[in-house]
């Protein structure tokens, strides 16, 4: 069963009441930015941007809950196409591998630890799954640079042994989507290049009025 746009957003809206926060807003943006992603790679806009809105959709059932397999496993059970499953699975992982994710090594004791183990290493990660990992990472209640997100997630998370493997994997993801759009990521953004020119602005006028 083909999920919407329309509905996922109403999932989402659903979730909201069950576990507010600011996961919320983030997933709206992660949305907005994949559709436009999808657009300029000639993919479905409404299906991309339906994936960024319930990558998170796990985070519903709270703050304790495991939400990359929660996810997969609520809409998995909503009958909903295996792929909106799968990006609940993907969407925090980099390379197919477990490790390579913010926050540190997944500890084996969490559910569902082998199933996402051996999900991601059988899995071949679609255009869409690439899309929403990277989104994910220079989304916040906006859009922002991918070293200002991931500079946002270390200082919430801490920095572990498996960060700098993160950090590069992150990269050269961008780098990989950038050579498929045929131009920078940022050039589809502009709030992102004028909140960074305004930034710089106001620190140019700081500094001269001292």
């Amino acid at each position: 069963m083909n999920l919407t746009s329309d509905k996922a957003y109403e999932l989402l809206e659903e979730a909201e009441k069950m576990n507010p926060g600011r996961w919320v807003q983030h997933s709206k943006k992660v949305g907005e930015a994949a559709a436009r992603i999808a657009e300029r790679l000639n993919l479905d806009v409404d299906k991309a941007r339906a994936m960024g809105y319930i990558h998170d959709i796990g985070k519903r059932f709270g703050k304790k809950a495991i939400h990359t397999i929660e996810g997969y496993d609520f809409l998995k059970g909503l009958g909903y196409d295996i792929e909106y499953a799968n990006i609940c699975l993907t969407h925090s992982y980099l390379n197919n591998d477990i490790n390579c994710t913010a926050g540190g090594f997944p500890s084996p004791k969490c559910k569902g630890y082998e199933f996402r183990v051996n999900f991601l290493k059988n899995h071949e990660y679609t255009i869409y799954d690439k899309i929403i990992n990277i989104c994910d990472l220079f989304c916040t209640n906006e859009f922002v640079t991918v070293d200002r997100r991931l500079i946002d997630i270390y200082i919430r998370r801490g920095v572990y042994d498996n960060t700098v493997y993160h950090i590069k994997s992150t990269i050269a993801l961008k780098r990989e989507l950038e050579d498929m759009m045929g131009c920078g990521l940022y050039s589809l953004f502009p709030e992102i290049i004028e909140s960074f020119n305004k930034k710089h602005r106001n620190l140019y006028h700081e500094f001269r009025n001292h």
